[in-house]
């Protein structure tokens, strides 16, 4: 499989292309660009879909499915963020968005997931930093039979804290419910604009569902020794994010923190964010954008629920496991948390997808890298919860 993965318990390298991806995955570590590896040998394949158009120049390498989505995407021809309020920028197109427009351009449908959908809304400021008026959260339930109490994990979406929605996340949250025979909490916590929702609402919103979880797992049919966290992104960040203000606030932590390209640093001149500073869907242009809505002033940005990196205190929390992309201008942070966390005694499992970009965990319809990455997430998770 092309991808790169370490592991605490050091697993063994399967095959040749593991085996130089070791290689390249090090040299990306100590400052050099990530060295090009061999194409999927299955990327070229008619069955799959394929792109039609050259591949970026700062990324010649890019997965053929990777870069056919991402042409999708740039064909929507949305204004830049950057030009648009926070309001008009959750009305652009999503990743998710493209993969639905591939899927019906090439005639294929998606499986449907073996999941049911509900929804509910936390009781009014659940705790007190919380939404005032609940957070709405969705709620997927594996529809295969289960014996007492299911697992849990508490979902949070990306977006930068200023767009993404449930909608845009759900192939994820899907994904997770479906091949962890977890319940899957999706909390739609609160979103910046210019003048509301600012730093740590999204924060508080995210620690709150947690809470309430775990709080009620009884009446939510969930088993409380098996409460994982999990999101993507700026949601990524709030899972850990969340495993910190329960261990500062007595909370029983996760037994699990699964981070997919997660906000790590506040950064913005690491070895990957020069690389694919001008990278799709995610540069640093729109981290510019997102923070600077999300953010009260600069200095929220050196907070010990951001900077995870080089501010926070990681002692004490769960087992990690960390999925990233290598075009993306997070993967530099990623890496570093995996450092950080075993430095601090955390068990870490951190895997590298070459070829493949920000928000690509949930086209895994399209683009069989993602499926590789959701299938490394939910044995994971799975193992966690025995």
């Amino acid at each position: 499989m092309p991808f790169l993965s370490s592991s605490s318990a050091q697993r063994p390298l399967l095959n040749r292309t593991a085996r130089l991806l070791t290689l390249a995955a090090l040299a990306a570590t100590l400052g050099a660009p990530l060295a090009s590896c061999q194409k999927d040998s299955d990327s070229s394949s008619p069955s799959l879909v394929q792109p039609t158009s050259a591949k970026p120049s700062y990324a010649p390498n890019e997965n053929d499915q990777m870069w056919a989505v991402i042409e999708q995407f740039i064909s929507f021809n949305d204004p830049p963020l950057t030009t648009l309020t926070a309001r008009q920028a959750r009305m652009t197109h999503s990743v998710t968005d493209a993969v639905n427009a591939l899927l019906a351009k090439n005639n294929r449908t998606a499986l449907a997931p073996a999941v049911t959908t509900s929804q509910m809304v936390l009781p009014k400021a659940y705790t007190a930093a919380s939404a005032p008026d609940g957070v709405p959260v969705r709620v997927y339930t594996p529809t295969a039979a289960a014996t007492g109490a299911r697992p849990a994990i508490v979902y949070y979406h990306g977006g930068g804290w200023v767009i993404g929605s449930l909608a845009v996340y759900e192939p994820s949250a899907q994904a997770l419910a479906e091949r962890t025979g977890a319940i899957v909490f999706s909390v739609d916590y609160r979103l910046a604009s210019e003048t509301a929702n600012k730093f740590p609402a999204a924060h508080e919103d995210a620690y709150a569902a947690y809470k309430y979880v775990r709080d009620n797992a009884a009446s939510l049919n969930v088993n409380p020794a098996k409460i994982a966290v999990a999101g993507e992104s700026a949601g990524g960040n709030m899972a850990a994010a969340v495993c910190i203000l329960a261990r500062e606030r007595g909370l029983t932590l996760p037994m699990h923190e699964l981070l997919v390209y997660p906000v790590a640093d506040n950064n913005l001149t690491t070895t990957s964010y020069v690389q694919y500073a001008n990278a799709v869907p995610l540069n640093k242009p729109g981290i510019l954008y997102f923070t600077g809505l999300y953010f009260n002033s600069s200095a929220d940005g050196d907070n010990r629920l951001i900077s995870l990196v080089d501010v926070a205190d990681l002692k004490g929390l769960p087992t990690t496991t960390i999925i990233a992309a290598e075009i993306d201008p997070l993967q530099t942070e990623g890496m570093s948390l995996r450092d950080k966390l075993t430095a601090a005694g955390v068990s870490v499992d951190y895997t590298l997808y070459p070829g493949t970009t920000h928000e690509f965990f949930g086209t895994y319809a399209v683009v069989p890298l993602a499926n590789d990455a959701q299938d490394h997430a939910a044995t994971r998770l799975k193992a966690a919860f025995q």
